[in-house]
């Protein structure tokens, strides 16, 4: 990880113009260009809310600004494992013909997915402010802090990049297995309810709860809606605490596996 960190400061301009290359591709020859970085979460949210709304019926409380966050918070990740996905396939020739560290690829498009997650934050904030002034109430002061928690997720985000990105090289499977494990995953985070429905559902057996916090996008999304709306806590417990620990885990496994992987990649593409 050291050398992951001195590999980093070294190639700094190379890290820079990739992000900034990857900024400028994203949407080129689109109208509405960055806009669809927000329209996308807006859109897809819009649709869940419906979708509840159908399935629940008028009786249900949906927090509208649950869903918001929680939309957003998962489209941060999907962008950066989207893009892992081919941020090594995608520059074979790069890798063929100059010597880099590896990493840089998955590590740039990472940088990416938390640049446009904190641009479309603004947009976030002020819906989120809105819904929450329609019931007489305001954004927690502890939105400031919503940032840094990026950081947290973009070291999550960076090492699921990390591993799909090794995976494809050598199995080029893996973007059909990594879509289904997503939407399978999406289903089993807590993006279109709160927790709070979670720990409802299992009142009789409160280890499915505990067990749930496993999940790092639980404490993820969960740290980011109790940040900003207020009435909402942080289930601070054991198993929560492993949650957040789990993404760090990760991240060293995920940086040994593409060290170790990234030897042959100019063999395999």
């Amino acid at each position: 990880m050291i050398q992951m960190i001195k590999d980093v400061f070294r190639y700094w301009d190379l890290l820079w113009n990739l992000v900034a290359r990857d900024l400028k591709i994203r949407y080129r020859g689109s109208i509405l260009g960055f806009l669809w970085t927000i329209l996308t979460p807006l859109f897809m949210a819009v649709i869940y809310i419906v979708f509840l709304r159908m399935l629940a019926g008028r009786g249900v409380v949906i927090q509208y600004e649950d869903i918001i966050i929680g939309v957003f918070a998962w489209q941060f990740t999907v962008q950066c494992v989207n893009a892992g996905l081919n941020c090594v396939t995608g520059n074979s020739s790069l890798v063929k013909k100059v010597f880099f560290p590896r990493i840089i690829l998955p590590l740039s498009v990472s940088v990416t997915g938390l640049i446009n997650f904190l641009l479309t934050l603004l947009v976030q904030w002020v819906l989120v402010a809105i819904l929450l002034m329609m019931k007489g109430t305001f954004l927690e002061a502890a939105t400031l802090w919503v940032p840094l928690m990026s950081l947290y997720q973009l070291l999550f985000n960076f090492s699921l990049a990390l591993l799909v990105a090794a995976a494809n090289v050598y199995f080029r499977d893996t973007q059909h297995i990594v879509n289904l494990l997503m939407s399978a995953w999406f289903f089993m985070s807590p993006v279109m309810y709160p927790l709070s429905l979670v720990e409802a559902v299992a009142r009789s057996h409160p280890w499915i709860a505990q067990v749930y916090l496993l999940n790092p996008m639980t404490v993820i999304i969960t740290g980011y809606r109790a940040m900003q709306v207020p009435g909402v806590s942080f289930p601070w417990t054991m198993t929560s605490v492993v949650g957040l620990l789990i993404p760090l885990v990760i991240l060293w496994i995920a940086y040994v596996v593409f060290q170790r992987s990234q030897r042959y990649f100019s063999d395999m593409l």
